[in-house]
């Protein structure tokens, strides 16, 4: 999956006032876009060095490292002289052969988007701050605390016997199917919003819910808790027509077009394939 990068290593311990250093790699965004340096048929993430107009009135936030190499965010204007740098739409992540590239890209996405959405105190209205010993934004006024945005989401592998069922969303491309997936609601344990979200998108009941594993999945700044569940194939399917439009029940070797094994959803359609489910 698109967090497993070994040998490279992420490690998203929060260090305050770090200052830039010359081969610390600068993640800049421009709307769903990340800068990148090309480097043939390959990418590389831009260093300090390439930046000569970043010093220390530079606006710049540090969000992680990658082996050992800190990265920030860099929020001003930069001036790409260099006719290597080329902006990427952040789903450039899905084909990157790179994996590590793409991990610290939809990570800073997810961070980037968190800081924007957190400039201001949502109880007071006052400009918040950075706390300088945690990643948190603090208002100065009424100290209130914003810690990064995760929300929690499930998705389930629904088999029968040498059977799968997979779901096509509205906003997928004609013939591509994935699983059964939805958000927790406030109140909600894992296994109710599995029961849940298949109930409603397709109608169904499941039975003999187990715990799979989870991912992290920055785009939607949620963590992806994966499930399979075992159904009726006789069950009558009723899609809702509203988050899902099309669902049915696919044999081993007659597969649909679905998600790559970056996603949990992707591995888990391949491990049925493979008969591992």
């Amino acid at each position: 999956m698109i967090q497993e990068i070994f040998p490279h290593r992420f490690d998203n311990h929060y260090l305050a006032d770090n200052e830039i250093r010359e081969k610390d790699y600068i993640l800049h965004y421009n709307g769903n876009s990340l800068l990148l340096k090309a480097n043939g048929n390959e990418f590389e993430i831009p260093q300090r060095k390439d930046f000569p107009e970043i010093n220390n009135q530079t606006e710049s936030t540090f969000l992680f490292t990658l082996n050992d190499t800190s990265c920030f965010l860099v929020w001003d204007d930069l001036k790409e002289s260099n006719s290597l740098f080329v902006y990427r739409e952040i789903n450039f992540f899905r084909t990157i052969s790179q994996h590590e590239i793409a991990w610290i890209s939809v990570v800073g996405f997810h961070l980037r988007n968190w800081y924007t959405e957190h400039k201001f105190c949502g109880k007071c209205g006052a400009r918040t701050i950075s706390k300088n010993d945690e990643r948190a934004m603090v208002c100065p006024e009424c100290h209130t605390l914003f810690f990064p945005k995760i929300s929690p989401a499930i998705i389930v592998a629904i088999i029968c016997k040498d059977k799968i069922l997979l779901a096509r969303n509205t906003n997928f491309r004609g013939g591509w199917f994935s699983l059964i997936a939805g958000y927790v609601e406030v109140g909600e344990t894992l296994e109710e919003t599995v029961r849940r979200e298949v109930k409603e998108e397709i109608g169904i009941d499941i039975k003999n819910i187990r715990y799979y594993k989870s991912q992290p999945w920055p785009l939607s700044e949620s963590i992806m808790v994966g499930f399979i569940a075992e159904a009726d194939d006789n069950q009558t399917i009723i899609i809702d027509n509203k988050e899902i439009v099309e669902a049915k029940w696919f044999t081993r070797g007659n597969l649909p077009d679905h998600s790559s094994t970056i996603s949990i959803a992707g591995e888990l359609i391949e491990k049925f394939e493979k008969g591992e489910l």
